[in-house]
């Protein structure tokens, strides 16, 4: 008996269900060529589902009487439509490899017990690359479609040679080469493919300044490559420094004030506390600067960072030290963070929800700082806190909030105050 509920969000059937998913690309002939091979899997279907463009470079081959599913957002609709079909066995149209950040991976979340064939071609960036005759066993693939610039930002502050990317109607590749020349990554070429497949096809290979002053046709996707080393003047080579433990004096900061800034050692110190190569989300609690966010997005690009600042003026400061830096995707909140509604923040996806959390300035409100933390951080979380004072109002406030004993280290820096570094886990 075929059944279907929903539990947490996730569409659950019986493996009753069986879909064939057909991967094709925008060139009839080929389309044509690649159905020729599942056509009896077309002959035996009544039920069909895709995309609008999907449908009409496939229509012509499928049976007299069929029913057509479009796979548009919400895709909560195109699962209620599946069920509604009352077939067991429906045929799915998307572009390439439905694997490759397709509908297939969709699939296989929402309808874990579902029978799934795949019939893929190449996709968009492998066509791209072989048109190029360009090797691409060493790229690094990102997508954008409908994503933020997250896994960009993270491919950019590594540094990768070669950067695959899909794109959608805002994450063009105007404004990909925009956001990389932004933050001082003009040390790129882009190869954008334009129509791939199509008798639209073109194939461009330009500066990223070039790149961000034109308009391209959709649908499309690139490829960033690192210069070579012999490129010309004319490619405007920058590249950011990536320092492991950047230099306090590389930073701009408030009112010129050197001790409003968390010291290189002291900074590092802090981020090894806080276990960061095996997080995944990082909330900096009074950033001032921000040296501890940008230091921790350097040396951990896949983390998520949101930092927090009372002051207005260090939005500012903070924004000038991510690009002098070359270190995009911090976000930067201003107000008093003991008066943010903070779970709606959550819930909006404003803010991520943190596995680590370091506090460098709390105004006299550690305890209902703790208080707030203690309420939504997951069992684990990692706090750090630095204390040029004294850390008895942290490891007072962190047990009566379900904290672990803080831990604490010494640390002083040339002439400077001794700092003790604390730390303590959500329990």
């Amino acid at each position: 008996m075929r059944h279907s509920c929903v539990l947490e969000g996730i569409y659950r059937y019986d493996a009753m269900y069986s879909f064939t998913i057909i991967g094709i690309d925008d060139n009839p002939h080929s389309v044509e060529r690649n159905l020729s091979f599942v056509q009896e899997k077309l002959r035996s279907a009544a039920v069909f589902s895709g995309g609008k463009r999907h449908h009409e470079l496939v229509k012509g081959f499928l049976p007299d009487s069929y029913s057509w599913i479009d796979i548009t957002v919400p895709l909560e609709r195109v699962f209620e439509e599946y069920e509604k079909s009352g077939r067991e066995k429906i045929v799915v149209f998307a572009s390439g490899d439905p694997l490759f950040f397709g509908f297939a991976a969709t699939l296989r979340r929402r309808m874990p017990q579902a029978e799934i064939k795949v019939y893929p071609v190449f996709n968009s960036l492998q066509n791209l690359a072989h048109k190029l005759v360009m090797p691409y066993d060493d790229m690094t693939v990102v997508s954008l479609t409908g994503r933020p610039w997250h896994k960009f930002d993270q491919a950019l502050i590594e540094r990768r040679g070669k950067i695959g990317i899909l794109t959608d109607k805002i994450h063009t590749p105007a404004s990909i080469a925009a956001h990389a020349i932004e933050y001082g990554y003009t040390n790129y070429r882009m190869h954008i493919g334009e129509c791939l497949g199509s008798e639209r096809e073109q194939i461009s290979t330009l500066t990223l300044k070039e790149a961000a002053a034109g308009t391209f046709a959709l649908p499309n996707c690139l490829i960033m490559e690192m210069h070579p080393s012999d490129a010309g003047p004319e490619w405007d080579i920058k590249l950011p420094k990536r320092y492991f433990g950047i230099p306090h004096k590389e930073f701009a900061l408030l009112d010129g004030r050197e001790k409003m800034i968390t010291k290189m050692p002291i900074r590092l110190l802090s981020l090894s506390m806080l276990d960061l190569h095996s997080r995944t989300a990082l909330w900096d609690i009074g950033f001032c600067t921000g040296s501890v966010s940008i230091e921790a997005k350097m040396q951990f690009p896949h983390l998520l960072v949101d930092a927090f600042e009372i002051r207005e003026q260090c939005a500012a400061i903070m924004d000038e030290n991510c690009h002098k830096l070359g270190v995009p995707g911090i976000n930067a909140h201003i107000g008093d963070f003991t008066a943010m509604d903070l779970p709606d923040m959550l819930q909006d996806g404003t803010v991520h929800l943190p596995d680590a959390v370091f506090i460098g300035g709390h105004g006299g409100k550690m305890a209902r700082i703790m208080e707030m933390l203690s309420k939504m951080v997951p069992k684990g979380c990692i706090v750090v806190y630095n204390s040029v004072i004294e850390c008895d109002t942290f490891a007072k406030a962190a047990q009566e909030n379900g904290f672990s004993s803080p831990e604490k280290t010494e640390i002083t820096v040339d002439n400077y105050n001794r700092i003790t570094c604390c730390r303590c886990v959500r329990l």
